[in-house]
């Protein structure tokens, strides 16, 4: 699709009148060569410059956290909309084609820079995976870069040629990354409201927004520097919105810091944490004649760390720590029993089966809370499976033509009712979260009362040393902040982490190591403003920004 023109409301521009507007040989006629060429770009180049931008916005995300370069690549997609006219054609309706494009490539770059990683789990048995790498690092992103793609067109709905479109494209986009989070289970991962959360300073921004609320006011916020060019007729630039996004980043930086800095970590009493993280190289982990030797390196670790095993204890194992169904091993719990002083509790993931009618049974991803008898006083069935890792959407048609889930589980595992609390025999009650559960922004809690902290017990080393990890421990803090709850977090090659209720990390492990930590538990904080006002607020700067967006001053 090519453009024969620059879009200004609902005409279009010639193009040797932009050109002329660029002409001019001020010090400023840099950045309009530049929105020129990005505007008036057509073809591949087109495409490539879209790619280009959105891969470049992935290092906003951890572990990299260089979100000032949004300042630079949300303007070009803001430019690539401007000159979204098919060649040929004029009207509205006619640009939302090649506003998708221009998102859906954009959006691409961004989800395949962001998300490559995915791709390390299918070479964990490359014999029966590995065929399928390029389709998961590349479906992936491509299903996903659909919803930028809309979020882009529905921005084209309200387009305009003068600031208001930064406000268009904010709601399209954060409306986009809503439905991302929702649409056949969701798929939240690396949302761009995040790049507001760098650091423990900027993440406070999370207690007031949430992260819904985030995604419009990210894309708002760093989109603004498009409004500086193309200059008007009359020379002026757009300076208004691109200083007050600096406002707005510096304020919210002066509220993180003010928080950060009136508020002391608190611990509760008579309780003491210790997390084991075994780095069990996941390849391994289900061959049978590892069963025994991966237990008893659970068991050895339960006795290191700084503090010894005794009555205040609560020890914490990973997601699935054990290479067998924990409720069918009785000499497993005997151990347990024997491990545990009395008064101490272990927490870990597990697998529990449960029969069904006939010789079948279902099985399901579950976190146990153990006592010093060895008796199972509380489980959580995981509720948010993963799709193509834990079950597989159209399971039965698709294991009927050969395809099976990363765990290799004939059906796939089942999913859990509903969410949770579980007790422990001293301490608070807590929200046990499995994997990528915690990254569901407003949908960690159990209904009830408020727990005293979230638990995320995980596995990372499907991924490696990759960026994974990495982001999955950051949006384990920024749910934290979110909550005003303590994170204490589990998993089997790291990042395993006990934070306080502002996501200040306390204790922490190495990515790929054993370790264990030992530390005592920090107390929840009072609510947050994003906790208390839920979804509602994101939903009040949509219908904002869309006003923004569709108003039309009188003239």
């Amino acid at each position: 699709m090519g453009v024969r023109g620059v879009k200004a409301g609902s005409r279009l521009i010639p193009i040797a009148a932009v050109r002329q507007l660029v002409a001019r040989g001020d010090s400023s006629a840099a950045i309009d060569r530049l929105a020129e060429a990005i505007i008036l770009s057509w073809g591949w180049r087109r495409r490539a410059i879209a790619f280009g931008a959105g891969a470049a916005s992935a290092l906003a995300q951890p572990p990299f956290f260089a979100f000032p370069l949004l300042w630079l690549s949300l303007p070009i997609l803001a430019w690539l909309i401007d000159g979204s006219v098919g060649a040929g054609r004029s009207g509205r309706a006619a640009r939302l084609l090649p506003a998708f494009g221009a998102g859906w490539w954009f959006g691409f770059g961004y989800f395949t820079a962001g998300l490559w990683w995915v791709g390390a789990a299918f070479l964990v048995e490359a014999d029966t995976f590995g065929w399928l790498l390029p389709f998961a690092v590349l479906a992936l992103p491509a299903g996903l870069a659909l919803f930028w793609g809309l979020g882009a067109a529905a921005a084209q709905l309200l387009w305009s040629d003068d600031w208001r479109r930064i406000f268009a494209l904010a709601a399209g986009l954060g409306a986009a990354e809503w439905l991302r989070g929702l649409v056949l289970t969701g798929f939240p991962w690396n949302a761009i409201g995040y790049a507001l959360t760098a650091g423990e300073v900027m993440m406070q921004s999370a207690s007031l927004f949430g992260l819904y609320a985030l995604n419009f006011l990210a894309v708002a916020l760093f989109a603004a520097p498009a409004t500086l060019a193309p200059a008007g007729e009359d020379g002026r630039r757009g300076w208004a919105l691109p200083a007050l996004a600096l406002a707005v980043v510096a304020a919210l930086a002066a509220y993180g810091g003010a928080r950060l800095w009136s508020a002391e970590t608190a611990f509760a009493d008579g309780l003491r944490l210790k997390i084991v993280q075994p780095a069990i190289d996941q390849a391994e982990k289900w061959e049978p004649e590892n069963r025994a030797p991966i237990f008893r390196s659970y068991l050895d670790l339960s006795r290191r760390g700084e503090a010894p095993l005794d009555g205040d204890t609560v020890l914490i194992w990973p997601e699935s720590a054990f290479p067998f169904a924990l409720t069918e091993e009785p000499g497993a719990l005997a151990a347990i029993a024997d491990l545990l002083p009395e008064g101490a509790a272990l927490v870990t993931g597990a697998l529990r089966p449960e029969p069904l009618p006939g010789e079948e049974q279902e099985v399901y991803n579950a976190v146990f809370v153990i006592d010093d008898s060895g008796e199972i006083t509380g489980a959580y069935d995981k509720v948010h499976l993963v799709p193509f890792g834990e079950y597989l959407p159209f399971q039965a048609a698709l294991e009927a033509i050969g395809l099976e889930q990363l765990t290799r589980l004939r059906g796939g595992f089942a999913s859990g009712s509903r969410r949770r609390a579980l007790s422990l025999p001293q301490g608070p009650d807590f929200a046990p979260l499995i994997c990528y559960e915690i990254i569901f922004a407003g949908a960690v809690l159990p209904p009830g009362p408020r727990p005293g902290f979230l638990l995320n017990v995980t596995n990372d080393a499907w991924f490696g040393r990759t960026p994974g990890p990495y982001q999955h421990f950051h949006q384990a803090r920024v749910r934290a902040v979110e909550e005003g709850l303590p994170l204490v977090r589990a998993a089997n090659s790291g990042i395993s982490a006990i934070t306080d209720s502002l996501g200040r990390v306390l204790a922490k492990s190495a990515l790929g190591t054993q370790a264990v930590i030992d530390s005592a538990l920090p107390l929840a904080g009072p609510p947050p403003i994003a906790t208390r006002l839920g979804r509602i607020l994101a939903f009040t700067i949509l219908i904002s920004f869309i006003g923004l967006a569709a108003w039309r001053p009188f003239t």
